[in-house]
């Protein structure tokens, strides 16, 4: 056994999200991201003698859908701190954020494991607060450059239990909570952005150990595969260290994504290192449970959800990820199977076809022009037997990018493409084919079945592949054993 596997990792992470609102949470200052630097400013968001802050009615909005979407206790009387630190990008010199009263306790995000099996990750807390500036050292050798756009945009902290016990399970966490926040339509969840940041808190023990080990805390990742990658090395750098008689230090450190190594920034702050105290310019906001229930009935279907009800109407656990992905993809298939019953080939349809012509495209599933009900029209079409799946994806689907109003079956029937099933001139295409190849009639005779398909390859030839596969077949192997 070596050593690494004597230990357990123990992980919590702390994920920001940056909230989609048009201002700023305690300002009118536009949110706007790419603008020239240092123009989403006022006098409010840069700490100004004199100034008031204003609570921003979407922030709360959002962080109750978020709560809601997690199964949080979701707090009535919520109210504002001031969490104090000097940074050169933080003007006014503390951070508007909520310590003892976060708006959201309790509930979870579920993961799923590699085994397919789920697990839920418990949430400690969800609280609003502020962002602050951005610090730019890569432009100028010799100065920090500092853009205050982003200083007051609105933040909810997403703070997990340290439940998570590899890199694996933090980068299913991430994935899920970034695919929660897209769907609520809260945070587009970019990453490379800064929109959705995450911390990671790591410790490790001996298997078995009921007490935890002293953590690092490591920020700065800029993609979940990121935040795994430094987990892991982190995890085994603890390890080591410990085997070597070596302390761990409650350090702040920052990812190297090149080297893949972790570094320390400073040593750990402590909560009363922020001298919290109540924010005196912000009154209490009360969040009623009418609020709670009118917020409730706005939440769209969660992935989660989804993932099930998909699991139910026979789609693989693959297919119904797929599906989930992405928010647009999913209510694109649930419009499509409002007017289906044949799920499984829907999804065939919208995974395959459909996604390959974004892709090839590189469109938005938004731009895509035919809508869920003409493809459900071609999966009720295909399933009537009056045209083969081929037909379809190789001459109906691109007609019907040409013609937005035209029916399937109308397309096929104007371009004399309905599947023959007629029996009688079935019949005459298959003594056609079988005529063709006496010599193989007779392998075939003695027990080299898999000649089926270069009988049937024929038939689909003379018919222009309108040939009705289930009928030809039988026809073709009727034929060959009344020989």
């Amino acid at each position: 056994m070596s050593i690494y596997d004597k230990y357990e990792t123990v992980i919590g992470l702390e994920v920001h999200a940056q909230l989609s609102t048009k201002s700023k949470a305690y300002s009118s200052d536009s949110t706007e991201f790419g603008v020239l630097p240092n123009t989403n400013i006022s006098v409010i968001s840069l700490g100004h003698p004199g100034t008031l802050p204003k609570t921003n009615k979407k922030v709360i909005e959002f962080a109750v859908r978020l709560g809601l979407a997690c199964k949080c206790t979701i707090r009535e009387v919520n109210e504002y701190a001031r969490k104090n630190y000097f940074y050169a990008d933080l003007p006014k010199g503390y951070q508007i954020t909520q310590d003892k009263t976060p708006i959201c306790t309790g509930g979870h995000i579920t993961i799923k494991q590699e085994d397919g099996s789920e697990k839920n990750i418990n949430i400690t807390r969800i609280h609003m607060e502020e962002d602050a500036g951005k610090s730019i050292h890569d432009i100028d050798p010799f100065d920090t450059l500092i853009d205050l756009n982003r200083a007051g945009v609105a933040l909810l902290e997403i703070v997990s239990e340290p439940e998570m016990r590899s890199g694996a399970e933090a980068y299913q966490y991430l994935t899920e909570v970034r695919k929660l926040v897209r769907y609520l339509d809260i945070c587009d969840g970019n990453m490379e952005e800064g929109s959705l940041r995450c911390d990671a808190n790591v410790s490790v023990r001996l298997k078995g150990a009921t007490s935890f080990g002293k953590r690092t805390e490591v920020k700065n990742m800029n993609s979940i595969r990121n935040v795994q990658r430094a987990i892991e090395y982190e995890a085994k750098r603890q390890i080591e260290a410990i085997e070597n008689g070596e302390e761990i230090s409650q350090d702040t450190r920052s990812f190297d994504a090149v080297a893949g190594t972790t570094f320390v920034l400073r040593s750990k702050e402590m909560a009363n290192d922020y001298r919290y105290f109540p924010e005196p310019d912000l009154q209490p906001v009360v969040v009623s449970q009418e609020y709670i229930s009118k917020v409730k009935t706005t939440l769209p279907p969660l992935p989660n959800e989804l993932f099930k009800k998909y699991l139910s109407l026979g789609l693989s656990a693959y297919d119904a990820g797929v599906l989930t992905e992405n928010k647009e993809i999913a209510l694109y298939f649930e419009d499509i199977i409002s007017s289906t019953k044949n799920a499984k080939s829907a999804a065939n349809w919208l995974t395959v076809q459909v996604k390959s012509y974004l892709n090839d495209n590189a469109i938005h599933i938004s731009e895509f022009k035919i809508s869920p009900k003409r493809i459900a029209e071609l999966v009720d079409f295909i399933d009537s037997g009056k045209v083969s799946h081929t037909i379809a994806i190789q001459k109906i689907f691109p007609k019907m990018m040409e013609d937005l109003e035209k029916s399937p079956s109308k397309i096929a029937e104007e371009n004399n493409w309905i599947q023959e099933s007629d029996s009688g001139a079935l019949t005459e295409f298959v003594k056609q084919a079988i005529a063709k190849y006496p010599d193989k009639v007779v392998e075939y005779k003695n027990g080299k079945v898999t000649l089926l398909g270069l009988f049937m390859g024929e038939v689909m030839k003379l018919s222009k592949g309108k040939a009705d596969p289930k009928i030809a077949t039988e026809l073709v192997k009727e034929m060959l054993n009344s020989i």
